[in-house]
């Protein structure tokens, strides 16, 4: 597990893997037993986790629908109630989401006092239309809206829609720290390559992530400032990536948004 502290909130992140590539983030502080868990698919790595550091859940974030970010929802809550745990669940709005207890949305601010923070809330339609992120000072939660060098298939939204909301964590602070979902980086990079194959920015962050993952450590957080200078599907305005999708696609792109479109067609491709 990598953690990752915060020492001017004693706030701790944690990654708890899951499946072949997931991680639940597990966030604590340094003052109380208190633990959220961000999108827990599985509830088992979940428990292992509490049982092995003497947490108490209190929280819960889920920014989507998906099985892998919900998936253990039910027998988490069950283990709350067999601990007499209060639970609460926040989630966006969705019929498929049945085990939440609060529905959030760009206008709402999460209070916890649990861990001694707030967070807000940031509507991020595309990979799903009901995806959201959760942003707490300089820690940003966006399930699979983006990756580190990447950015979640389009599964229910438009390449607009999709565009839009990666626009709208482009105008973060570039120290913002990004928290996803996905090990995907790795992958990532490989085509990000073949979108900007001269960006020494990004050789350089490939030739470090090469190095993590052969010692299998993580490679998150990200910051918003570094997948600003590496990440194709944040550089549709640069030149080199508007000239590789308009190759790829064999006609000239006359927006941001197409290219987008046109770059996340290739990616699902590649």
């Amino acid at each position: 597990m990598s953690q990752n502290k915060i020492a001017e909130r004693n706030i701790i992140v944690t990654a708890i893997p899951a499946f072949s590539d997931n991680y639940i983030w597990a966030i604590t502080n340094t003052t109380s037993e208190n633990l959220v868990l961000v999108d827990p698919g599985d509830a088992q790595v979940c428990i292992d986790y509490i049982t092995a550091n003497n947490k108490i859940l209190t929280e819960i974030l889920v920014t989507h629908h998906h099985s892998d970010h919900v998936g253990g929802l039910a027998a988490l809550k069950a283990y709350c109630q067999k601990n007499k745990w209060p639970l609460t669940v926040y989630y966006p709005e969705n019929k498929n989401i049945v085990e939440g207890d609060i529905t959030v949305n760009e206008t709402s601010i999460i209070d916890l006092a649990s861990l001694n923070c707030q967070f807000s809330v940031i509507e991020l339609p595309g990979h799903t239309l009901d995806h959201i992120a959760y942003l707490t000072e300089q820690q940003l939660f966006c399930g699979d809206t983006l990756f580190s060098g990447g950015c979640g298939r389009l599964f229910e939204g438009t390449p607009a829609q999709m565009h839009h909301s990666l626009s709208k964590l482009s105008a973060l602070p570039e120290t913002t720290q990004i928290y996803c979902a996905h090990e995907y980086t790795q992958t990532n990079l490989n085509f990000a390559l073949a979108v900007e194959p001269t960006n020494l920015e990004l050789i350089n962050y490939y030739n470090q992530v090469q190095e993590l993952r052969d010692n299998k450590q993580i490679t998150l957080p990200s910051s918003i400032g570094l997948e600003k200078s590496i990440n194709p599907f944040l550089r549709c305005h640069v030149a080199e990536v508007i000239e590789s999708a308009s190759l790829y696609k064999e006609m000239p792109l006359n927006s941001p948004t197409e290219t987008f479109a046109a770059v996340r067609n290739w990616k699902d491709n590649f």
